[in-house]
């Protein structure tokens, strides 16, 4: 998918480029290259300790997995277009992001701050496989105004978190599901009819 090769893509250019926390303003107060990387899940979220570690990469695994054996199924019973669409920007942003925690540890030394990772160096991978980290880079800069209501978000970033192409496609998918679902499934549902019907009257003739 497109979409799996330009989020790999990215991360491996950043991962090569970038020291951890170096940024490159991509357009003033909007938005910012900036790499750090992330040890667990959205926003900074993680299990404690190795083992932590390795049970999210695992359930990453086979979420994935499972993703897309239903995705496998939607194509076979003909689904909605836009519900395949959702599934599948989920399912790659998945699959992007369980890239980085199963290999980059084992293909890439350290990032650090003021230290650019080398691929396959010398000095060996900066930790086993399925305990790698996911390289985040895409920051939005712009600022609630300072004549907002709201004093606690006076001045303060809109949207703080760091993020990346397979983090965008799940939230994509995610939102859209959720607001056009309705939609989806009850063509779904008129489909599912519509094939009974003509088996029925098949079967009477």
């Amino acid at each position: 998918m497109p979409l799996l090769v330009a989020d790999q893509v990215v991360k491996i250019w950043i991962k090569l480029s970038y020291a951890v926390g170096q940024q490159t303003t991509l357009i003033p107060g909007l938005i910012e290259l900036q790499f750090i990387e992330n040890e667990g899940m959205a926003f900074g979220w993680a299990l404690p300790g190795a083992a932590g570690k390795l049970l999210l990469t695992s359930f990453r695994l086979v979420a994935a997995v499972g993703l897309g054996f239903y995705l496998n199924k939607l194509l076979k019973e003909g689904a909605h277009r836009g519900l395949l669409a959702c599934i599948a920007l989920i399912w790659a942003g998945a699959i992007g992001n369980i890239i980085d925690s199963a290999v980059y540890g084992v293909l890439f030394s350290r990032s650090s701050w003021g230290l650019v990772a080398q691929f396959l160096s010398e000095e060996g991978g900066y930790a086993p496989i399925l305990m790698g980290n996911v390289v985040d880079m895409f920051h939005f800069t712009a600022r609630w105004p300072a004549w907002w209501p709201i004093d606690g978000m006076r001045s303060h970033e809109i949207f703080p978190p760091i993020w990346n192409l397979a983090d965008a496609a799940i939230s994509i998918g995610v939102i859209t599901l959720l607001f056009a679902q309705r939609k989806f499934f009850a063509d779904a549902s008129e489909i599912e009819v519509s094939k009974t019907a003509t088996s029925s009257g098949g079967t009477e003739a």
